[in-house]
């Protein structure tokens, strides 16, 4: 699998093909992974948060979430954690959304058909034994959750998922496909949600460091 270092964090280069058949043969083979799914927040808090860089580096799959980070590097290929995550549910594994917001996971695991649960219960997630857990607890603090209970917990693959949750339980907040097709998604949130702005700075910042 090739990969390439953004700002010393690295990003491998799959697409949405690759990256499930990647991940089926990792739970076929009762292995237990985790994956990161990064965006130019997630590399500009790496900066200065040198746990959360290793972390990152560390992952055994790290896609690029969004179009931020392929405008930095061509090479990479369009695949958001969104997608990944629905493309593995499809194929029938046993999965468990875990965190976001009281009710959030429960209402988007009752449209996608799997488990939810909003408490972070170890036990409760080893009683399930998923063969994929999404987490979604927000940047850092689900990736920093995930190292620290992974070799506790009876699971194969797991990977954090931000805000996906959300998307998912309230489909209005989701891009269109066509503004998702050339990479308008974040203007998308960012007008239903003009909170985010201080996020989308972000890139901002990130394309600075890049290119000036």
């Amino acid at each position: 699998m090739e990969s390439t270092k953004i700002l010393e964090v690295r990003v491998d280069r799959v697409d949405l093909t690759e990256a499930v058949d990647l991940i089926s043969q990792w739970i076929k083979e009762n292995k237990k992974k985790y994956i990161v799914t990064l965006n130019p927040e997630f590399v500009m808090l790496a900066q200065k948060d040198q746990e959360f860089k290793k972390i990152l580096n560390q992952a055994d799959l790290a896609i690029a979430d969004g179009i931020g980070l392929r405008l930095a590097d061509r090479r990479l290929k369009r695949l958001t954690g969104v997608d990944l995550m629905l493309s593995l549910i499809k194929k029938g594994y046993k999965t468990l959304l875990i965190g976001a917001r009281p009710g959030i996971a429960q209402a988007a695991a009752k449209k996608l058909g799997v488990f939810g649960l909003t408490e972070l219960n170890t036990k409760k997630i080893n009683e399930i034994q998923p063969d994929l857990l999404f987490v979604a607890l927000g940047m850092s603090k689900q990736e920093k959750w995930i190292v620290k209970n992974l070799p506790k917990l009876n699971v194969k693959v797991v990977m954090g998922v931000g805000g996906a949750l959300d998307q998912i339980a309230k489909p209005w907040l989701k891009a269109p496909k066509i503004l998702q097709v050339i990479g308008l998604e974040w203007l998308y949130r960012l007008i239903l949600q003009p909170w985010r702005l201080k996020r989308q700075w972000q890139l901002v910042r990130f394309l600075a460091k890049i290119y000036l």
